[in-house]
C-alpha cells in the first residue's frame, strides 16, 4: 500500500501518520521528492483501513501495489536513485564506466591496467579475487591476496575498488577494502548470502543478474538485500542463457527501460560477458548507453592472449580509449554525465 502526501505536506504530517502505520504493526518508507512525499507501507496492509487514512487532510491518495517486491518498486521511490559509490555517482543523470580485468593477476598487471583506464576516462577499477569457474580445474583467482593488489591500484590511481563476493566467509575483508560488492549471477538466488550482505554492510551492492532469471526474481532478489537493512542497490545486466551458442549469452537490451519502468534502482550493463568476444563489446556499450543505463562495466586487459580468465572478451587498453571516446556524443544525446 502507498500513500500519496498532498504537496503541501509539512514534517509533523509525515510523522502523524508513520506513528499511526506504525502502531498497527507495519514498517513505513518514506521517500520525499522535490514536490511529493510517498510513504510505502509494508507488513499486513489487511490492518489499514484505506478510507480512515484518506481522509487526513495531508494525504492526497492511497494506492494499493500488486507487486511482490515493495522497495525495489518505483512507486515507493518515484524518483530515480542515485548510488554513490566511494565519491562516483551512479545513476540520474551520471554514466558510470567500470574497467578492469576479469581476474587480478599480478600488482604490476592491475596497476598498468587501472592508470591506463583512468586516463581514458574509466571511474571505478574492476577486478576478480575470487572467481566463480565452470571448471574445478580453472584458475579461482588469487582470493585476499587479489584483494590486497586492488587496494594497491587504488592507491595509485583513486578509483574505486569494484569486485565479486562468492562467500560471507569473506564478507568483512569485503566491507573493510571493496567498495562496490558485486554478487554475481550465479549468486543471484543465494539468499542466505543476499540477507547477510543486506544486514552487515550499507556500502552498495552490485547485484547481476542470474543466466536465467526473469525480471521479477532478479528485483525480488534486489528486494532481499533491501529488506534486509540495505537500500544502495545497483542492478547490472550480463546477457542471458538462449538457444544461441555463438555468443557466450545474448544480451537483453531491453532490461534498462524495463528495469527503469519497474524500478528506482540503477541498471548497468556488462557487453563483456554478455558477448563473449571483444570485438561485440564496442557496439554494444554504445547501444547500452543509447538506451538510458546508468553504467558500464567492460573488461580491459593489457595481454589478452595470455588473460587468465576471459581474454577473448577484453579489451586492449587502446581499444577502450577509442570506446570512450566514441561513447561521449552518446551519452550527451541522452542526457548522461560520464
Amino acid at each position: 500500500m502507498i500513500i500519496v502526501l498532498k504537496q503541501e505536506a509539512k514534517t509533523e504530517d509525515v510523522a502523524r501518520i508513520e506513528k499511526t502505520i506504525e502502531e498497527k504493526g507495519l514498517q513505513v518508507h518514506v521517500s520525499k521528492g522535490e514536490n511529493q512525499t510517498i510513504m510505502g507501507l509494508i507488513g499486513d496492509t489487511t490492518k489499514v483501513d484505506p478510507e480512515s487514512i484518506e481522509v487526513d487532510p495531508a494525504v492526497e491518495k492511497v494506492m494499493h501495489v500488486s507487486e511482490l517486491y515493495k522497495l525495489a518498486n518505483r512507486a515507493f521511490h518515484p524518483e530515480d536513485s542515485v548510488i554513490d559509490v566511494g565519491g562516483v555517482k551512479i545513476g540520474g543523470g551520471h554514466l558510470a564506466v567500470i574497467a578492469g580485468p576479469c581476474s587480478v593477476e599480478s600488482k604490476e598487471q592491475v596497476i598498468e591496467i587501472a592508470k591506463a583506464a583512468k586516463a581514458a576516462g574509466a571511474n571505478l577499477l574492476r577486478g576478480g579475487a575470487f572467481k566463480p569457474r565452470t571448471s574445478p580445474y580453472a584458475f579461482q583467482g588469487m582470493g585476499s591476496a587479489g584483494l590486497d593488489i586492488l587496494v594497491a591500484a587504488k592507491e595509485a590511481t583513486g578509483l574505486p575498488i569494484v569486485s565479486e563476493l562468492m562467500d560471507a566467509e569473506y564478507l568483512d575483508e569485503f566491507i573493510e577494502k571493496v567498495d562496490l560488492i558485486q554478487i554475481g549471477a550465479r549468486n543471484m538466488q543465494n539468499f542466505d548470502l543476499l540477507k547477510k550482505v543486506g544486514k552487515a554492510t550499507k556500502k552498495p551492492i552490485l547485484l547481476k543478474r542470474g543466466l536465467s532469471a526473469t525480471f521479477q526474481e532478479w528485483i525480488m532478489s534486489a528486494e532481499y538485500i533491501m529488506a534486509s537493512g540495505n537500500p544502495n542497490v545497483i542492478l547490472c545486466e550480463r546477457g542471458v542463457r538462449t538457444f544461441e551458442s555463438y555468443t557466450r549469452n545474448t544480451l537483453d537490451l531491453q532490461a534498462v527501460p524495463v528495469i527503469k519502468e519497474l524500478t528506482h534502482l540503477p541498471i548497468i550493463i556488462d557487453p563483456s560477458h554478455a558477448g563473449g568476444k571483444w570485438w561485440l563489446v564496442n557496439p554494444m556499450a554504445k547501444a547500452a548507453v543509447a538506451a538510458g543505463c546508468d553504467g558500464l562495466m567492460i573488461e580491459v586487459h593489457n595481454n589478452p592472449e595470455k588473460a587468465l580468465c576471459d581474454g577473448p572478451q577484453s579489451l586492449k587498453p587502446a581499444k577502450f580509449e577509442q570506446l570512450m571516446k566514441e561513447l561521449k556524443p552518446i551519452a550527451d544525446a541522452v542526457g548522461k554525465e560520464i
